[in-house]
């Protein structure tokens, strides 16, 4: 079995669709590339933020939940996203923009081995802006022309995920026996593993943490999504999850790309999902995130469904 290619995508909850959409592109100066309802609820926004075409690895994506209250934090969550910068430069460049924008931020420090700047955005979604030492990215990662962040500053895409869980070697097992992750550091309370040995757009980082289960609400990761690159892959992928007797979704046809679900003993629900076909499957590369995109199966509700959604700049 080929090992997984990295990340391909990580969700949130968030509360309101246009402050949502405010600060991933006005401030953070990601591309808004698919804007889309959640296809299993098609009452509510799905967006979709990432480099020019949404690459499998730089997409951030939301589900836009009005009724959401307030995350109360805890263990058995996904509880920091990584954003992988050009370099240290990168850093003091976003340390002086998130002053300017009022973004809550910490120092330049570190984490995960790494020159580290961290920050929330405006419903206190946990980030990090890591230095990539102008390090090579994934061939098909491709910068973004239409921000005012300067190109040698721009975000790059997914690095570094943070997972924090009740029982470490429940979590840590299943990445290092089911799918192959390598250990790169490990100790007592935490462990840090990469998909692609060296490559920091596979790690992660699982931290032990006793007490209660985190209670999701706005700003609240929902799942973590691993890439696969390709169908057959993902069916295989599928009969050994199911081998190791974890129930799973089976795989479903996202449209844009091919998915299966399924959460680990600590209940963290990861995604598998396939490189294609991608977001200009129905958007030309530059008319992406312009429009609402629907699915061919929800095409004949769109009267109803753009009835239900608030308009989104």
């Amino acid at each position: 079995m080929n090992k997984l290619s990295g990340h391909h995508h990580i969700s949130m909850l968030t509360k309101n669709g246009q402050q949502n959409n405010n600060f991933y592109t006005k401030i953070l100066g990601l591309r808004r590339v698919k804007k889309t309802v959640n296809q299993d609820s098609p009452s509510m926004y799905h967006l979709f933020y990432g480099d020019l075409t949404g690459a499998a690895g730089t997409e951030l994506t939301f589900f836009e939940m009005p009724v959401a209250g307030r995350t109360v934090r805890g263990t058995n969550a996904i509880t920091r996203i990584g954003l992988l910068v050009p370099s240290y430069a990168s850093l003091c460049y976003w340390q002086e923009r998130f002053q300017q924008h009022g973004v809550e931020h910490s120092a330049i420090t570190t984490y995960a081995g790494k020159d580290a700047l961290f920050f929330e955005d405006h419903e206190g979604l946990r980030m990090v802006l890591l230095n990539h030492h102008e390090q090579d990215t994934p061939a098909h990662w491709q910068s973004w022309d239409g921000t005012d962040i300067p190109a040698a500053h721009r975000i790059l895409g997914m690095g570094t995920v943070e997972i924090t869980v009740r029982y470490l070697q429940r979590t840590v097992h299943v990445l290092q026996d089911l799918f192959q992750y390598t250990v790169v550091t490990e100790g007592e309370k935490e462990t840090v593993l990469q998909s692609l040995e060296g490559e920091v757009f596979g790690e992660l980082v699982v931290k032990e943490l006793e007490g209660p289960s985190e209670k999701p609400g706005k700003g609240s990761i929902h799942h973590l999504a691993l890439r696969v690159e390709s169908v057959e892959k993902l069916q295989a992928w599928a009969a050994k999850i199911k081998e190791r007797g974890f129930d799973s979704s089976g795989v479903v046809d996202r449209y844009y790309f091919q998915s299966l679900y399924f959460r680990d003993r600590n209940g963290i629900l990861f995604e598998l999902a396939t490189d294609g076909p991608g977001f200009t499957v129905d958007s030309a590369v530059e008319d992406l995130g312009k429009e609402l995109d629907l699915p061919p199966f929800l095409e004949e509700k769109r009267a109803d469904i753009e009835a239900i959604l608030e308009p989104l700049d």
